[in-house]
């Protein structure tokens, strides 16, 4: 079974539409010839998003992403959301064209699948046909380890408490993006619906079903205790891990 598209068609709300075109020119005039291509993903080019509360995401494809100075990058984030308060939040993955071309199950799964191109040449229309199989669903999580692992420290390490919320909302999603990604063989297509998300995880999966809704609840509203929320995160990572070593054991002794 192939991955079809998350967003087949930009639909910007006209909100919205001032601010992504002054991320753009913004970008290319800061790194004026090193950006190949610029990609959106989540609420915004879908034409869902709600002001004041949704995220912008962005993707910058270029040949280097060493080309990207996070610090001038960080600026221009800082003075577009002081313009345009409508976006909450400001996010810019960064990544090379050999990353997408050569990580297919990885970056070209993210561009291809996930983003829509808002510049530039679309470069996952280069990526080959992305098929739902044991093989792509652990390739996709060869990073989710350390990016769990990551969360989880800046979680423990958080003090203000704006900025727990933020991360317990975000590791929440994150935990359940992984279990989604268990179930793919079952439900055929890639969901960005956090309740669709939910929902197939309890139909096909068989992890605690008071996990999955606790973590959705935590993403709904943040305002739980840090300790408690991170017990309840390590239990379903470790269910994650197990049932991903078990497909990665399945996949060898089949081969």
């Amino acid at each position: 079974m192939i991955l079809e598209k998350v967003i087949n068609r930009i639909e910007i709300q006209s909100e919205y539409k001032d601010f992504v075109d002054k991320y753009k020119d913004n970008i290319l005039t800061e790194f004026k010839g090193k950006i190949h291509s610029i990609y959106m993903c989540g609420s915004i080019p879908k034409g869902t998003a709600k002001p004041f509360k949704s995220d912008a995401d962005f993707t910058i494809v270029c040949v280097n992403p060493k080309d990207i100075d996070y610090e001038r990058l960080s600026n221009i984030k800082d003075r577009l959301l002081e313009e345009y308060p409508v976006v909450s939040k400001i996010d810019t993955t960064i990544c090379s064209i050999d990353d997408v071309l050569s990580k297919p199950n990885e970056w070209g799964f993210w561009v291809k699948i996930i983003c829509v191109c808002i510049y530039g040449d679309d470069v996952g229309e280069k990526v080959p046909p992305i098929i739902i199989s044991p093989e792509f669903i652990l390739d996709l999580n060869t990073e989710t380890k350390k990016e769990v692992d990551r969360r989880h420290s800046l979680l423990s390490n958080a003090s203000d408490n704006t900025m727990k919320t933020r991360l317990i909302k975000g590791y929440s999603k994150r935990l359940i993006r992984a279990l989604y990604s268990l179930v793919l063989e079952d439900t055929g297509v890639w969901q960005d619906d956090i309740i669709k998300m939910k929902n197939a995880i309890l139909n096909y999966s068989e992890i605690d079903s008071a996990l999955v809704d606790y973590l959705y609840a935590c993403y709904l509203d943040s305002n739980v205790l840090v300790e408690e929320f991170l017990g309840i995160a390590d239990e379903v990572y470790s269910y994650f891990e197990n049932a991903l070593n078990a497909m990665a054991a399945s996949r060898t002794s089949f081969g």
